[in-house]
């Protein structure tokens, strides 16, 4: 899709340089005038009340004939439980013999429960999984690692304790449960990060220390950019405060060793399939099989759910199959739960040979397979189809749109395959609605996905996934583009921006390596159109990591289709991730350099302009105030020429901050003069939206150099206002520092209360922005005053 010449470009530092503006649209809503009902249809709980007590059933009777207990059903009706599982649903529905219309709408409202309840769900970082209700035996080693918490450490030791095993064993379970019991130790938290060690992209030791430091507490624009600062600052943090963290599934040496703490009193319980010992000073756990009786004792708890009793010697028989691993026994009680009319004993006789019982419970990496194979067996046909194409998810999670995709399927038919696999423990899900899959089923998944799908058809599903991942990261990133508005995209649900935004985070490691997979591939265009349509979006999540690495495949993307233009705008876009994100105005110099020089050879008048202005940035960082002034100037010209009248604007702010940089306040102000003119101007051709935006920021910088000239009167005036449009606007950077500015006048004109209560209101807000050190100045700056 070819780009105009004359789009709009970014900003790049200050209000002006560093911001790009994003235009919202007002939109007409879909239905117009939305009619009314008659009557509000019955929610799940009051149809289930109804039901029962047109059948004369109590809650004991109804409990016994559809084998869901009285609690259970007190909860539905009572409005608790307000999506209860599918299978649920319909044992109710036959033990209250519904016709076929009454049978649908109790499925439609409980499915419609569930979906409420998904997207209800909150979101946590680093948040520990919950404790398993029939976690079994381990006392020694839960005994062990409350040693290990509470044995004096050595000066400087530090505190890790590392648990390995072959896989199948429970070490996850075991870390969580001692987690769950150790919590009282650690009032400052607990966090758990999955490393996913024996995954194809493990996730890396920078990663982790940025997972984290959020959980921490740390501002992501605090967060250190060189790796070891990273390091240096999360173990700071560590020693300073009593923290346990869960570092589950590491896969080797260097992944774990930066992420493990440097003394004080927090600890790290560690995870692995492999031995790790190039790890000096930890303390180890070897986990081996559970004992016999504690291994029956953890199948009978698991089938104490089928509401009725085995055969004790058929049980002990199976534990004994298991050889003592609890995935096995939990992967064989769930399948004999799914079959209550089944007796232990019939699955006895399946493991009863030798030659069989070795293939199905073999442990090890990839050994136990077969047991995921029983679960897999008792998957309905859809719920198989959706598991093993689930394998070819390029990121860690997955939420049920994604699956809807890979198993051609509704979403509403995805749900119903999640939930039954969640069920039979081939997934995992969490609070926030999304799924992922253990390494080993992952791996399972691959592997019955080969056996199952021929390679044309593998090659088709994984075409059909990246086409639509990238269709949803470029639709959703064209909702802040101020020349696009409101994508019209019949195949996306993404309404609004804000759910554009919810998609673009919670699906980068998909989306992103659907565009490494088109790249590879020779798709340019759709990875070019991906990479431009993130320009705007990126400036609402500058820090994330992942935006040289986008900018670059859309460089080369556009070098391969021999656009040069196209090409020099992914330059331009490199050249803000240097100056911004990486603070390394060097690195954008030489950016600007190429783009410069493609733009020109092609005439690419836009980029030109939008070089001078990445350049001009870049400049003044540098402390090159003239050079700076000279390109910002050019870039202004360039931009009122071509008729872009909105970036036109922030050159004219940049220029005015190279002036006021530079000491030369009364050039500055006649810069600023100069915006505030064109902003107040109904004809200038200004976006309403961006000159809504602008015009305080603008007011702020004229009263900042009226103050800096000596006039506080007119200072204080002109800040006074930019601050309350700020207020409305919710633009809070440059309104911390509009308020500082202020109080500082306040203060300068003897005026100490109003003075007072200005840096509070600046600390305040330097506070919610995680700009710790600026909050304390504010605090403390009122009480330095003589």
């Amino acid at each position: 899709m070819a780009i105009p010449d004359a789009r709009p470009v970014r900003a790049l530092r200050g209000p002006w340089a560093g911001q790009r503006w994003t235009v919202s649209s007002e939109l007409p809503s879909a239905g117009h005038e939305e009619e009314r009902p008659i009557s509000t249809p019955p929610s799940f709980a009051e149809l289930l009340r109804q039901h029962r007590q047109a059948a004369r059933l109590t809650l004991e009777q109804l409990a016994e004939a559809s084998g869901v207990s009285a609690r259970t059903l007190s909860d539905m009706e009572r409005g608790r439980s307000t999506g209860p599982q599918h299978r649920t649903v319909t044992a109710l529905a036959q033990a209250l013999s519904l016709g076929e219309d009454d049978h649908q709408q109790f499925i439609d409202l409980a499915r419609e429960g569930r979906l409420r309840d998904h997207w209800a769900r909150p979101t946590g970082l680093c948040e520990l999984p919950r404790s398993v209700d029939d976690f079994t035996g381990r006392a020694a080693e839960l005994a062990w690692t409350d040693d290990f918490v509470n044995a004096a450490e050595s000066p400087g030791a530090a505190g890790v304790a590392l648990i390995t095993g072959a896989a199948g064993l429970g070490k996850t379970t075991l870390a969580v449960r001692a987690a769950h019991v150790l919590r009282p130790n650690f009032p400052d938290g607990v966090f758990f990060v999955d490393l996913f060690g024996m995954s194809s992209r493990p996730l890396s030791a920078q990663d982790a220390l940025t997972q984290l430091l959020r959980a921490l507490g740390t501002a992501e624009r605090h967060l250190p950019h060189d790796p070891l600062d990273r390091a240096s600052l999360y173990r700071s943090l560590l020693r300073e405060r009593r923290v346990l963290v869960v570092l589950d599934n590491a896969g080797s040496e260097e992944q774990i060793r930066p992420i493990l703490p440097g003394g004080g009193p927090s600890r790290a319980l560690a995870t692995s399939r492999r031995l790790l010992a190039g790890l000096e000073g930890v303390h180890r756990l070897s986990l081996g099989p559970l004992p016999s009786a504690e291994a029956a004792e953890l199948l009978t708890g698991i089938l104490a759910k089928r509401g009725s009793l085995d055969d004790g010697a058929a049980i002990g028989e199976l534990a004994q199959f298991c050889g003592g691993l609890p995935l096995a026994l939990r992967i064989v009680g769930n399948r004999l739960v799914s079959r209550p009319s089944w007796p232990a004993a019939a699955f006895v006789d399946r493991l009863a040979d030798e030659e069989r019982r070795l293939d199905q419970l073999r442990a090890g990496d990839l050994k136990i397979a077969t047991a995921f194979g029983m679960s897999y067996e008792q998957l309905a046909v859809l719920a198989q189809r959706v598991f093993r194409r689930l394998a070819l998810v390029p990121g860690r999670d997955f939420d049920a749109a994604l699956a809807a995709v890979l198993g051609g399927v509704s979403v509403e038919d995805a749900w119903d395959a999640l939930d039954e696999l969640v069920d039979l423990g081939l997934l995992q899900d969490s609070r926030s609605g999304r799924y992922r899959f253990h390494d080993l089923v992952r791996l399972f998944a691959r592997d019955q996905l080969h056996a199952e799908e021929p390679a044309a058809d593998r090659d088709t599903i994984a075409a059909t996934m990246t086409s639509w991942l990238l269709r949803m990261a470029t639709t959703a990133g064209r909702w802040f583009e101020p020349a696009y508005g409101s994508p019209d995209r019949p195949d996306t649900d993404l309404s609004s921006p804000e759910e554009a935004d919810h998609w673009l985070r919670a699906n980068v490691d998909n989306w992103l390596g659907a565009l490494r997979t088109a790249a590879g591939g020779g798709r340019h265009s759709a990875v070019l159109d991906c990479a431009e349509s993130m320009y705007w979006f990126s400036d609402r999540w500058m820090h994330a990591p992942h935006w040289h690495e986008v900018f670059t495949l859309g460089a080369e993307a556009a070098a391969a289709l021999g656009d040069p233009a196209r090409q020099a705008r992914q330059l331009n876009s490199l050249a803000w991730v240097h100056l911004l994100p990486r603070d390394d105005p060097e690195t954008t110099l030489r950016y600007t350099a190429q783009a410069m020089d493609l733009a020109t050879r092609s005439g690419a008048t836009a980029q030109i302009a939008s070089a001078h202005h990445a350049a001009g940035g870049a400049l003044r960082r540098l402390g090159r105030l003239d050079e700076a002034t000279e390109a910002e100037t050019q870039a202004a010209e360039m931009f009122k020429a071509i008729g872009d009248i909105d970036t036109y604007g922030q050159c004219l702010g940049a220029l005015g901050t190279c002036l006021r940089d530079a000491g030369r306040y009364t050039e500055a102000l006649e810069r600023y003069l100069d915006l505030l003119t064109l902003l107040n101007d109904d004809r200038s051709g200004m976006t309403p939206s961006v000159a809504a935006f602008t015009r305080p920021i603008a007011l702020a910088r004229v009263g900042e150099c009226l103050g800096s000239l000596g006039h506080r009167t007119e200072a204080i005036t002109k800040l006074t206002e930019a601050i309350s449009l700020m207020e409305q606007a919710q633009v809070p950077v440059p309104q911390a520092r509009s308020l500082e500015t202020l109080a500082a006048l306040l203060a300068d004109e003897g005026r100490t209360g109003e003075s007072r209560d200005a840096y509070a209101r600046a600390a305040e807000v330097y506070e919610a922005l995680g700009d710790a050190d600026a909050s304390s100045r504010c605090r403390d700056l009122p009480n330095a005053a003589p």
